[in-house]
């Protein structure tokens, strides 16, 4: 018979009505917009006036999740960027450089003095020259106790540095598993602190995901320009705190082995002779503020994990009226002299800074120092006007779809093809509501699913009708031609979606970007098109049915 339980009819409605719900704030966009910037704010501590009266323009017993809108349509910035991964290979050979000065040191007896071949870790490789060169395979033995294994599941067993000489050089090179397992680490290393420093400034959804080897893709919809993200992830903010050997004011002076020089960022024409090897690092820190100095200058105020700390406050110990310098990405800051011990982990930056660069650089520190510089191969800008036309376009293209195939169903099929319409647009309402329900990012190609599934939507209801039509000629009553009509399309609908789920699956996995956006909406439409098709228009035809009780329909 034709008929369905009523709690199957119960558990239909109840899942359209969550849907709507879901979906119901999306058609009052900026208000709900608003509402959820509002919450963010006031959770984040900013419980102000203007904050509890943007939170009450949405109702807080509704749902509020929305579907995002893309780089494409809101506007923004798009950044591809290459990850400078060889000055990861350098910092590190840079660091090895005393571990291996005090071993060789030892060995005097054995191998002589040592020279430090400085312009060599530029390349990624330790070059020591030894002045008594049959002592090289005992330099080779106690430096090769350096050696620590790799620790990844491709380089297990092997060392992270190789250890070789080159006729009176001792070389020290990372081993190739080593730098697999730096390029990996310094990728994701980057990748969350440009999370970090981009969530920072409060953007919306933006996309942060790898590319390749070396590459990271970032694109942050609502966004001025490309230039203002670049101003916020482009910097490295490697911050150190170097012992000072000397000033200068020519640039072209030789500064030693083991030192570099630095210009001054305040003092045009000066620079400073550093140790290379900081004795605390950016890395270190734990926190960082703007904030005021003694004489009402910004500054930003910084404290250093126990680590950090006790380096700190053990050098400033024992360098008292020495000059100490601040170094932000290879300028100094600034020198001050050392008056007395620092302890406890924190101090302050000060210099020529204005309110808003403070503020950056607090930022910069707090997120943490880049591992490397980043090279950008491409960068666009989007405006909003431009955002705005795609999402006129997309209305258009959809609306036209809407319109072909809604008229279309009523020609072909009558009162059963308004069925299938009602269910069409329920079908377009869930679709909104999942996406909603994930937070998913629309963008154009997402459109284009959504526009598709629209024409895949009354698929199976038309071959249900059909089905309908082939039994109706049997003569067998409209009660039993309509289940039979359902029960006999069922496995062609189920194949055929199946296999495009599939489809969509593949894509998310394989794609990237646009692509996933187009299989998201792809996916969830075919979802939801299967639900309205199988069971909503069923429901409004048995409903129909007993209501009217036909001794014979048209389809």
């Amino acid at each position: 018979m034709l008929q369905i339980d009523a709690w199957k009819r119960w558990l239909i409605w109840l899942t359209v009505v969550v849907g709507l719900l879901l979906a119901l704030p999306n058609l009052f966009y900026g208000r709900v917009e608003i509402h959820n910037d509002a919450v963010k704010a006031i959770e984040a501590g900013d419980d102000t006036s203007e904050n509890r009266a943007a939170e009450a323009e949405w109702p807080s017993f509704l749902p509020s999740g929305l579907v995002n809108l893309g780089l494409d349509l809101r506007g923004g910035a798009h950044l591809l960027a290459r990850v400078q991964t060889a000055d990861v290979y350098k910092a590190r050979m840079e660091s090895l450089w005393p571990e291996v000065r005090d071993l060789l040191r030892d060995e005097r007896d054995t191998v002589g003095t040592i020279r430090w071949n400085s312009e060599a870790v530029d390349r990624g490789e330790l070059r020591v020259r030894l002045s008594k060169p049959e002592g090289m395979q005992r330099a080779i033995e106690v430096v090769r106790g350096l050696a620590q294994p790799v620790v990844t599941l491709t380089g297990a067993g092997a060392s992270d540095i190789l250890v070789r000489g080159e006729g009176d050089e001792l070389v020290v090179t990372l081993s190739e598993a080593e730098k697999q397992a730096t390029d990996d680490r310094t990728l994701q290393q980057s990748l969350e602190i440009i999370r970090r420093r981009i969530d920072e400034v409060g953007t919306r959804e933006p996309t942060i995901q790898r590319q390749g080897a070396d590459r990271i893709l970032i694109q942050v919809p609502g966004i001025g320009s490309a230039a203002e993200l670049k101003a916020i992830i482009g910097t490295t903010a490697q911050l150190t705190f170097q012992p000072v050997v000397g000033r200068t004011t020519n640039e072209n002076d030789a500064p030693g082995p083991g030192n570099e020089l630095l210009p001054s960022l305040d003092e045009k024409g000066l620079y400073y002779v550093l140790e290379q090897t900081p004795v605390v690092t950016g890395e270190e820190l734990t926190n960082a503020q703007p904030t005021f100095d003694q004489n009402g200058r910004p500054a930003v105020s910084f404290n250093f994990n126990p680590s950090g700390a006790r380096k700190f406050g053990d050098y400033t110990a024992a360098n008292i009226g020495s000059p100490f310098a601040i170094v932000l990405d290879d300028e100094v800051i600034s020198a001050p002299v050392i008056q007395s011990h620092i302890g406890g982990g924190a101090g302050i930056i000060t210099g020529n800074f204005t309110v808003e660069e403070s503020t950056n650089l607090a930022v910069l520190l707090r997120a943490g120092a880049l591992p490397a510089g980043l090279e950008f191969l491409e960068e666009r800008t989007i405006g909003p006007e431009l955002g705005q036309d795609s999402i006129e376009a997309g209305k258009l293209a959809t609306g036209v779809a809407f319109v072909a195939v809604l008229g279309f169903m009523v020609a072909s099929y009558g009162l059963f093809g308004v069925f299938a319409n009602i269910a069409l647009i329920l079908n377009v309402a869930l679709m909104f509501g999942l996406l909603s329900l994930i937070g998913a990012t629309l963008t154009l190609p997402g459109i284009a699913g959504i526009v598709l599934t629209v024409g895949m939507a009354v698929d199976a209801n038309v071959l249900i009708f059909e089905r309908i039509r082939e039994e109706l000629k049997t003569a067998r009553g409209p009660a039993r031609a309509i289940e039979l009509g359902y029960e006999k399309a069922l496995s062609a609908i189920v194949d055929a979606n199946i296999t495009t789920f599939i489809t969509a699956v593949i894509l998310y996995v394989m794609g990237s970007g646009p692509v996933r956006g187009f299989a998201v909406t792809l996916g969830f439409g075919i979802i939801t098109s299967v639900f309205t098709a199988i069971f909503v228009t069923r429901l409004l035809i048995v409903t129909w049915f007993e209501r009217r009780r036909p001794k014979t329909i048209e389809v």
